[in-house]
């Protein structure tokens, strides 16, 4: 069992950045692909990014460039490092995670419950 806790979002303005960060309990933290989605309002969930258990990135096209991920297995952390931040940003995040290889789908075994980013122009 995982658990996954998200911090790091809140109110911000257009522009800049933001740092997201998912905090994930177990001890083989590198053997699970990380994911973060968001879900904008009245949208569906859309898969962002997701990073392998030894690092590798993978980003939709919509948000690259802008969006890093990352990770810190000896912390159990994923970061999501948000540049340039637009209004149609807003949205909860969720960070999630699943045993073995990263997959660009909801297919993922454990999820947080959320962290609004709400951005104003």
């Amino acid at each position: 069992q995982v658990q996954l806790v998200e911090s790091g979002g809140g109110l911000v303005q257009a522009g800049g950045s933001l740092r997201l960060s998912c905090s994930a309990s177990g001890r083989t933290f590198n053997n699970y692909a990380m994911g973060w989605f968001r879900q904008a309002p009245g949208k569906e969930r859309e898969f962002v990014t997701a990073i392998s258990g030894s690092g590798n990135p993978y980003v939709v096209r919509s948000v690259k460039g802008r969006f890093t991920i990352s990770r810190d297995n000896a912390k159990n952390t994923v970061y999501l490092q948000k540049n340039t931040r637009k209004p149609e940003d807003t949205a909860v995040y969720y960070c999630a995670a699943r045993a073995g290889n990263v997959v660009l789908s909801s297919m993922y075994d454990y999820w947080g419950q959320g962290t609004q980013v709400t951005v104003s122009s």
